[in-house]
């Protein structure tokens, strides 16, 4: 079974966290699965994207504490993978720690009625520091609330803060996600882009998120076939054939 599920139809694509059965905790598997469906998501046809977890109980419970994905950097829309269309949030039942990310760094964000958010990462000594960016998205003290306390809030105090724009029925996230989606989709691609990309300059960046936009760029060199090519002709004593791919 997939760690990611990929669907697209009617320029909408549904990227699914695939591991109800244990909450859709974040595992390396789910971090590379999440890195590729964005790259593809961003490369392709589809207009928008829903994310969302399979289950009502967990959107994602959070990274894996027994082996700990330190790299989630690159499973972020806008962070690990410059995505320049709409991403829109499904979420139901708990949202642990980078699920919140993930929250916070989408366009929309829809929650079911039982969605709690949290970050307890200060009660386990333990934070990527991504989340350094939900400041930028909703009032400061509600944010350092959530950071420093580990506490977390439910779906209706997270519309109050601004944190998502609809709560509904338990079960029905992603069917609202798709009505906002279709509406989306129908919408000048190009004007999107640029107010997506504009949104972006506006929006204030934690020091972990620069870095994670940073480093993306200097991973696909590293792994790029010119580089394979580059150390190949070094060690071979011949001239490189650069392709730019």
């Amino acid at each position: 079974m997939s760690a990611i599920l990929y669907d697209s139809r009617d320029g909408i694509a549904e990227i699914t966290i695939n591991r109800p059965e244990n909450y859709n905790i974040l595992t390396h598997e789910v971090v590379a699965g999440l890195h590729d469906a964005w790259v593809r998501f961003n490369a392709g046809d589809d207009r928008v994207a829903i994310l969302t977890g399979a289950g009502d109980k967990a959107f994602t419970a959070g990274a894996n504490l027994k082996d700990i994905p330190h790299d989630l950097w690159r499973a972020v829309p806008g962070a690990g993978v410059k995505v320049e269309k709409p991403v829109i949030v499904a979420t139901a039942g708990t949202v642990v720690g980078g699920g919140l990310v993930f929250v916070q760094m989408a366009d929309l964000a829809v929650a079911a009625e039982n969605t709690v958010f949290s970050y307890p990462e200060a009660k386990v000594g333990y934070s990527g520091g991504l989340v350094s960016s939900l400041a930028a998205r909703i009032p400061h003290k509600i944010a350092m609330e959530l950071l420093l306390l580990g506490g977390s809030i439910d779906a209706k105090r997270a519309y109050e803060a601004g944190l998502v724009n609809r709560v509904v029925p338990t079960g029905q996230q992603v069917k609202a996600a798709r009505e906002l989606a279709s509406q989306i989709a129908a919408n000048a691609p190009l004007v999107l882009s640029m107010l997506k990309n504009f949104v972006s300059q506006v929006l204030p960046k934690g020091p972990t998120e620069l870095a994670a936009i940073a480093r993306s760029p200097v991973e696909a060199v590293n792994v790029s076939d010119d580089f394979r090519e580059g150390i190949a002709a070094f060690l071979e004593k011949r001239p490189p054939t650069f392709t730019g791919s």
